[in-house]
C-alpha cells in the first residue's frame, strides 16, 4: 500500500515569523539598526545613533565601525513624516569623519520640526561637535570627551592657496553652526580650537563631561535618564503648543 507522501506546509504564524525575521535582517543589514521610524509603532520616540566615524563620498575600509550619512539621511526624514513619532534622542559616540556629511546630518537634525535631544557617551569628537549641538537640548556624560580641532586633511600638504581658502571658509561653516545652536562665544569656540599644547602633537582642545557645559557647548551633564525625561518634557511642551496654535486658528 503506497504512502501519500506531502511535503508539510509551514502554518500561516510560522510563515509570518519567518517574513518578520528575513525583514528584521534586511533592516541591520541596510540601517545598521532594527527599528526603522516607518516602523517603529510601539514609541513615540526614536533613537537615532551615530557611532564610530562618519562615512561621507569616500567608502571606509570594512573594519571601520562608521556610521553612513545615506542611511542616517533618510531616517530623518522618516521621522519629520511619520506622524506617530513625537521626538528624536540622538545617541553619540564617535570620533568624527566626513565634515560635509557630519554638516549634511547637523542641518537636517536643526531643521526638524519635532523635539530633539542628543547625549554624548564616550566620545563626540570633530564633527560629531555640531551634530551634538544640533538639537533642542544636549547632555553629555560625566566621563565622555569631545575634541575641537581645526579642518584639516590628513598627511596631505597644502601648497595651493585655493586650497588653504577653501578649508578656511569650510571651517568657518563649522564655526558658525556650533555658535548659533549652542551657547558657547565665538572666540572662547575658536580658543578652544586653535590651543597648543592641550593635543599631543597637534591643535585644539579635548574637553570632558563638566567643561564642555561650562564653556556652553553643552547644556547638561547627565545620561540616557536625564536625556529621554527632557525630552517627554519638550515633548509636551510642543504639543501643548500646538493645540494653543489649533485653538486661535
Amino acid at each position: 500500500m503506497e504512502k501519500d507522501i506531502r511535503m508539510e506546509q509551514p502554518s500561516p504564524e510560522k510563515q509570518d515569523e519567518n517574513k518578520d525575521k528575513s525583514a528584521l535582517v534586511d533592516k541591520i543589514q541596510q540601517l545598521g539598526q532594527t527599528n526603522v521610524p516607518q516602523l517603529s509603532q510601539d514609541t513615540n520616540i526614536h533613537c537615532l545613533t551615530i557611532v564610530g566615524q562618519i562615512e561621507g563620498h569616500m567608502q571606509l575600509p570594512p573594519q571601520n565601525k562608521t556610521t553612513k550619512y545615506e542611511h542616517v539621511i533618510p531616517q530623518i526624514v522618516a521621522i519629520e513624516q511619520n506622524p506617530k513619532i513625537e521626538g528624536l534622542l540622538v545617541i553619540l559616540n564617535t570620533v568624527g569623519g566626513d565634515v560635509e556629511a557630519g554638516l549634511a546630518i547637523s542641518e537636517m537634525l536643526a531643521s526638524l520640526s519635532k523635539p530633539t535631544v542628543s547625549i554624548v557617551l564616550g566620545g563626540g569628537h570633530s564633527i560629531g561637535v555640531p551634530i551634538a549641538v544640533s538639537c533642542d537640548y544636549s547632555f553629555i556624560a560625566g566621563t565622555a570627551t569631545m575634541t575641537i580641532h581645526p579642518i584639516r586633511l590628513t598627511g596631505l600638504v597644502i601648497g595651493v592657496p585655493q586650497t588653504f581658502e577653501y578649508l578656511d571658509k569650510m571651517q568657518e561653516r563649522v564655526i558658525n553652526f556650533v555658535t548659533k545652536h549652542s551657547n558657547i562665544n565665538e572666540d572662547v569656540f575658536k580658543e578652544l580650537m586653535f590651543a597648543k599644547g592641550n593635543l599631543t602633537r597637534d591643535i585644539g582642545t579635548n574637553v570632558v563631561g563638566i567643561d564642555a557645559v561650562k564653556t556652553g557647548l553643552i547644556n547638561e551633564v547627565g545620561g540616557v535618564g536625564e536625556a529621554m525625561k527632557k525630552l517627554n518634557e519638550l515633548i509636551d511642551l510642543n504639543k501643548s503648543q500646538n493645540s494653543t496654535e489649533g485653538m486661535i486658528q
